[in-house]
């Protein structure tokens, strides 16, 4: 049928655990959030969007989803030609959201580096046992030349 597609299901591929990856891509996305804020409070939505990888669009539901929760402030500041800027602050509970966050974070990529570790030497016995068997065969086959 022209136009009709099916939606497959996604399939774990094995190196990460089963965990809910819109959850991970997510919450790494509010850390480097509260990062780049925390040390450049001054930066505009459009400088933000460019330095985390994402639309403006998804940085702007970023930045007002943190302040609504409680994470950052937005406080307004003079500038020097005369125009209002903004400044996102980190609130003391953002502060503590984005430290129990790395703490998630680092944890999570630990795990993901011992299992990635794990099928890598994996993999390298399975390679090792592929070569022995391959020398074993071209040394027979020289050997009946």
């Amino acid at each position: 049928m022209a136009g009709t597609y099916r939606v497959l299901p996604a399939i774990p591929c094995g190196s990460l655990p089963e965990m809910n990856i819109d959850l991970m891509m997510s919450e790494e996305l509010e850390l480097k959030t509260l990062k780049l804020l925390e040390k450049n409070p001054h930066l505009t939505q459009r400088q933000l969007a460019s330095a985390l990888g994402v639309s403006l669009g998804k940085t702007h539901y970023v930045v007002k989803a943190l302040v609504n929760i409680g994470w950052l402030k937005l406080g307004n500041f003079q500038r020097s030609d005369n125009k209002l800027g903004y400044a996102y602050l980190l609130t003391p509970s953002g502060v503590q959201e984005k430290a129990a966050i790395t703490k998630r974070f680092l944890l999570r990529k630990q795990d993901e580096y011992k299992r990635l570790r794990s099928e890598i030497e994996l993999l390298q016995l399975e390679l090792g046992e592929d070569m022995e068997g391959a020398s074993g065969i071209s040394e027979s086959v020289s050997r009946l030349n």
